[in-house]
């Protein structure tokens, strides 16, 4: 067997196992497995490896970073259907990359940044669905609205509705990242915040607004899925260790 068939086989075996799980997380909290969407995160991995996740069903992929994305796209031009999320923290002066070639922004964190995007998508006559990154944490290292004092949450009404005046945005949801925990039950209460945010904003604005909840990694999307995550984005589970990648850009990893 070729290491490329090896890389099939074992990248459809991931894809099976992640949907059983994702299966049997649903039905533990009452939900169906439609209600969730599974985003494949291929960071730092190869066209090869992206190919042959396409050619095992795979057709939502998630990235960090737009440049390396673009790459990507041209390598894949090929396959038809794929739909491209950015996922990761986004520079300003990135934005028009993202608004040209992605499908969905799950990682909107600031006004200044919707109001960036809004005036590209103007100009190409296009409309893009986000999602707004809250930091639930407190974490300095974590992007996003700050959202982990419930008694401040009245505070983020101004800023959601600056982002809904932007027109050319389709807001749909909400998108967190949890601390690192060793057992990922530390997690659950971090996702728990999340939900009860979305349930706060649906009463205060509109729930057609906060539909999505992007939450939960390799590690814990089942505990995600059962506090409510609508996306999970999961990489190595499926794919496997990103070899040897090491990934420079500023202000990526820290504030």
């Amino acid at each position: 067997m070729s290491d490329m068939d090896k890389l099939a086989e074992n990248i459809s075996k991931n894809i099976e196992m992640v949907r059983q799980k994702i299966e049997q997380a649903a039905s533990s909290a009452g939900r169906s497995s439609n209600e969730v969407k599974l985003v494949v995160v291929t960071k730092g991995q190869s066209g090869d490896v992206l190919s042959t996740a396409f050619m095992a069903g795979i057709r939502t992929f998630g990235e960090n970073y737009p440049e390396e994305t673009i790459k990507k796209i041209q390598t894949l031009q090929a396959y038809q259907g794929i739909e491209w999320h950015m996922i990761g923290h986004l520079q300003s002066r990135k934005a028009r990359i993202v608004a040209e070639n992605f499908s969905l922004l799950h990682s909107l964190d600031s006004v200044s940044l919707a109001r960036k995007l809004d005036q590209i998508l103007s100009e190409q006559n296009k409309a893009m669905p986000v999602m707004l990154e809250c930091n639930v944490s407190g974490e300095e290292t974590k992007y996003g609205w700050p959202a982990w004092d419930e008694d401040q949450w009245q505070v983020l009404l101004a800023d959601v509705s600056l982002v809904l005046k932007c027109r050319n945005l389709v807001l749909v949801g909400l998108m967190t990242m949890p601390p690192l925990f060793e057992e990922i039950e530390g997690t659950r209460p971090y996702f728990r915040k999340l939900y009860a945010l979305k349930e706060f904003l649906s009463r205060e604005i509109s729930a057609e607004y906060f539909k999505e909840l992007s939450m939960g990694t390799s590690a814990d999307y089942a505990v995600a899925i059962q506090e409510g995550a609508t996306y999970v984005r999961i990489g190595q589970a499926i794919l496997g260790p990103r070899p040897n990648y090491r990934h420079v850009e500023e202000n990526v990893f820290t504030k």
